[in-house]
């Protein structure tokens, strides 16, 4: 599995890519048919609560792109958020069978 984290203008830290990546694969692990994981992460403009986009994209391949977007305080929160809707949205493919 692939995971790519892009911080759209703004450095992102390690500890910060150290927790998403924990979060993924605590997700990869239920779901072993996922091949990439894409986490966008934005600050938007401008300064004020809730300014902190969050967009992840999880690919599995013979079904749709799962996406999740959310906005939050912070970026942990943010995260959390969109991968209980991705998690959500899987758990969809799995009734489906």
């Amino acid at each position: 599995m692939d995971v790519r984290i892009q911080a759209i203008h703004f450095e992102i830290s390690d500890k910060l890519t150290d927790f998403i990546n924990k979060k993924v694969e605590r997700i990869a692990r239920r779901k072993p048919a996922i091949t990439d994981v894409e986490v966008t992460l934005k600050v938007v403009k401008p300064e004020t609560a809730l300014n902190k986009d969050v967009t992840i994209v999880v690919m599995v391949p013979q079904h749709d792109d799962v996406v999740a977007s959310k906005v939050a305080d912070t970026f942990e929160e943010g995260v959390d958020l969109a991968l209980e809707a991705v998690e959500r949205q899987l758990e969809k493919y799995k009734d489906k069978k």
